[in-house]
């Protein structure tokens, strides 16, 4: 067996599976924070309703852009798959439905969490000026794909969201944990706008 070379043995390392994992992604907590006092639970929601051909995040946000109404805030991210014609979030819609998500998520330490979503259909989240999530398209409820993240210090950090439900069935779920083996759903009570 051949000897590798410097070069060969530091290249082999830096392609290994472990070097390719992405670094975490660094969360920035809302600033100034917002004193508990001000803030209700749940996520402030608008909602507008989709035309037919939308089949993308980026329509969604045109018709979002033109034509949202504020909604009923939602409690959270804990949205099961639906039945068909069960109303879509807090929207009293089943179908057809685009949702703009604004508030803050709480987290009581500091630390490295994992995180993934599920939705049906399109899901683009920020977490603390970061892009979290984000799946496309048209397709039943799914897994976003895990993400590290590191958030520097306790306290809120602002959660932005653009949702949309095309037809049939509806979810949109946040988990988290300290790893992939241990992640849990997200507890609606660490939402606030």
């Amino acid at each position: 067996m051949k000897k590798l070379t410097a070069t060969a043995a530091l290249l082999c390392a830096a392609l290994s599976p472990a070097a390719l994992m992405a670094q975490a992604i660094n969360l920035e907590p809302a600033n100034p924070q917002p004193s508990a006092g001000s803030l209700s639970k749940g996520l402030a929601v608008s909602y507008a309703t989709l035309p037919d051909h939308v089949r993308s995040l980026s329509a969604a946000k045109k018709t979002l852009a033109k034509n949202a109404k504020p909604g009923t805030p939602i409690a959270g991210l804990t949205y099961d798959d639906t039945n068909e014609g069960d109303p879509t979030l807090t929207s009293g819609t089943a179908m057809k439905i685009a949702a703009d998500i604004s508030g803050y998520i709480k987290f009581d330490k500091a630390g490295t969490y994992t995180l993934d979503f599920l939705s049906n259909d399109g899901l683009e989240i920020s977490i603390g000026g970061q892009e979290v999530g984000n799946y496309d398209g048209i397709h039943s409820c799914g897994y976003v794909g895990e993400v590290d993240v590191t958030v520097p210090q306790a306290g809120y950090y602002a959660l932005e969201a653009t949702y949309f439900q095309r037809k049939g069935t509806a979810c949109l779920l946040m988990e988290w944990g300290p790893d992939s083996d241990g992640l849990e759903l997200v507890p609606d009570s660490i939402f606030f706008h």
